[in-house]
C-alpha cells in the first residue's frame, strides 16, 4: 500500500518545475494522493496548468490570491465539493517586494513589512482555518520556511522575520488543531534554484556557502524535499507537530 493512498491533498505555490511546492506534489503524487492546486494570478496559471494536467485531465486547478479570505473560501468551497473531504494541505507561499530583499532591513518599510507578512505568514493561519473543516478525518498542513527565521542571513531581510512568524504560527496552529488530529508542521530547507530565491541578492553565493560548510558538503536536492514531505503528511508522522523539520544537509547545526 503506498503512503498515501487514498489521500486528497491541495498544493498552495506552485509557479514552474523548480518550485518546491511541485517536487513535494510529485513525492505526493508518487506516494498515491490525489491533488488540487492553486496559482497565483493569470502570470502563472498557463505554467500551473501545464504541470498540474500532467497529473490528469480532471486534476482540479484554482486561481487564489491568499491575501483575500474570499478567495481561500472560494478554494476550499470546490475542494469540498469535488472531494468531500481533505487530507493534505501544502503551503509553499512567500513573497516580499524586491527592493526589501536588498540592502539593510532597518530600511524596511512598513508596507513592505506588512506584505511580507501577509502573504508569506498570515497565509498559513487563513488556509489552516478553511481547511480544517474538510479535514474530518485528520490531515497533515506542511509549510515551507528557511533558516533565516532563525539566524541572519544578509539580504533575506524582512523575509527572515516573516519566516519566524510563519514557524510561530505553526506551532499555535498545531495547538489548536491538534484535538482534531490535524498536524502541522514545517520544513526548513536550505538553498534551492526556485524562482522566489533568485529574487534574494547574493543568491549564488549562498549556494557555493552552503556547499562548503554544510556537513555533507552539499546542497539539498528538490527530491529530497519531496521526501520529506511525503513522510510529514504520512501516518509514519502520526505523533509530529508544531515542528521545524531541517533539511539543509546539516547546516543548521554549524557554529562556525
Amino acid at each position: 500500500m503506498s503512503l498515501l493512498e487514498n489521500k486528497i491533498g491541495i498544493v498552495f505555490g506552485v509557479a514552474n518545475k523548480r518550485s518546491i511546492a511541485w517536487a513535494i506534489a510529485q513525492a505526493w503524487k508518487k506516494a498515491g494522493a490525489t491533488l488540487a492546486f492553486t496559482y497565483q494570478g493569470d502570470r502563472l496559471k498557463e505554467n500551473v496548468e501545464e504541470l498540474a494536467g500532467t497529473f490528469g485531465p480532471d486534476t482540479l486547478i484554482l486561481p487564489c490570491d491568499v491575501t483575500k479570505d474570499d478567495d481561500i473560501n472560494r478554494v476550499f468551497t470546490e475542494v469540498g465539493a469535488k472531494f468531500g473531504r481533505l487530507d493534505l494541505a501544502l503551503h509553499s507561499v512567500a513573497f516580499a517586494p524586491k527592493d526589501a530583499l536588498e540592502g539593510e532591513f532597518v530600511n524596511t518599510s512598513r508596507e513592505a513589512f506588512r506584505v511580507a507578512h501577509d502573504v508569506s505568514a498570515y497565509s498559513l493561519v487563513a488556509i489552516a482555518r478553511a481547511a480544517a473543516p474538510l479535514m474530518t478525518q485528520g490531515g497533515s498542513i506542511v509549510a515551507m520556511t528557511y533558516y533565516g527565521a532563525e539566524k541572519v542571513v544578509p539580504h533575506y531581510n524582512v523575509m527572515g522575520v516573516a519566516k519566524a512568524a510563519l514557524e510561530a504560527s505553526t506551532r499555535y496552529l498545531a495547538y489548536d488543531l491538534g484535538p482534531k488530529r490535524i498536524r502541522v508542521n514545517c520544513i526548513s530547507a536550505g538553498p534551492v534554484n526556485t524562482l522566489a530565491a533568485r529574487g534574494i541578492s547574493g543568491f549564488s553565493e549562498m549556494l557555493k556557502h552552503y556547499e562548503a560548510h554544510a556537513p555533507l558538503k552539499r546542497n539539498v536536492l528538490p527530491e529530497e524535499l519531496g521526501a520529506t514531505g511525503t513522510f510529514l503528511a504520512s501516518d509514519g508522522a502520526a505523533a509530529i507537530t508544531g515542528q521545524v523539520i531541517y533539511v539543509d544537509g546539516g547546516y543548521q547545526i554549524m557554529g562556525m
